[in-house]
This record gives structure tokens, C-alpha cells and sequence, in this order.
């Protein structure tokens, strides 16, 4: 089940990160221990903990002492906040800089944009313009 170059307590930390984000562990709901955890995935229990340590770290999970480990409330709103702002860091803002470079006027990313929504249901597009899959009306630069 972990085989990803990265280690797997990371790959560990990254599944419940997920299970979060997706809703299915809930705020206050409680995750597997470390012992069932490293039972299920036959994995070393000190490698779950080390996943768990940096969950609890990150504010995603903590302990009650003697119940286990729970999901903290606000986690998931925590991870999707964390998640928007790498979106926007590794994907939006070096797109913006390519179309910078292509001579691209925010304004027409911006049109290009919300000209897509609704756009992938049925095929038309909300201003009316093509959804072919030809961009070059409604990119091309305007004016001189």
C-alpha cells in the first residue's frame, strides 16, 4: 500500500490528511491508534506515531489522554485553507506569469475563465463564446 518514494509515515500523515479533506473523518471523530494502525498497514507502530506526531503538530489531530487520537475541529477548513494557498503559489500565480509573458491581458484570463464555468456539463459556455476547445478569440490581445 506505501510505496511512494516518500517515507511512510509521511505517505501515512498524507492518507489521513486526505480522509480529512474529503469528509470522511469528521470534526472530533476518532482516528485508529497507532497499535491498530500499525496492525491493519503491518506496518512498525513508531512509524504510525511519527505520522500521528506531525498530524497532532500540524493542528489536525490531538490526543485525549487515555481515548486517543481525534480530529480537531476546524481541520478540514485548516487543510482546504493550506491547500488554496499552495493552488494559488504552484499553479495560478505561475500560469499568470506565463500569460505575462505570452503578452496575455489579465482581462482576457479573466474571460477565459468564467467562460469555462458551466462550460464542462454541457458544452456551452456561459458568454456564448465556443467550447471546441479554440481558445484564440477570446485570447488573442486587444487593441494596439
Amino acid at each position: 500500500m506505501f510505496d511512494g518514494p516518500e517515507p511512510i509515515y509521511l505517505q501515512i500523515a498524507q492518507m489521513i490528511r486526505a480522509q480529512v479533506l474529503a469528509g470522511e473523518l469528521g470534526e472530533e471523530e476518532q482516528v485508529m491508534s497507532t497499535t491498530q494502525f500499525a496492525t491493519t498497514f503491518r506496518i512498525n507502530p513508531a512509524t504510525a506515531a511519527k505520522a500521528f506526531a506531525e498530524l497532532v503538530d500540524e493542528g489536525v489531530l490531538y490526543k485525549r489522554r487515555g481515548l486517543g487520537m481525534f480530529v480537531s475541529p476546524g481541520a478540514r477548513e485548516k487543510l482546504l485553507g493550506e491547500h488554496r494557498r499552495r493552488y494559488f503559489d504552484e499553479v495560478l500565480d505561475p500560469a499568470l506569469l506565463q500569460a505575462d509573458i505570452l503578452g496575455i491581458p489579465t482581462a482576457d484570463v479573466v474571460a477565459y475563465v468564467l467562460g469555462r464555468s458551466g462550460s464542462a456539463i454541457d458544452g456551452s459556455a456561459t458568454d456564448g463564446s465556443a467550447t471546441d476547445g479554440s481558445t484564440s478569440d477570446r485570447l488573442e490581445p486587444k487593441g494596439p
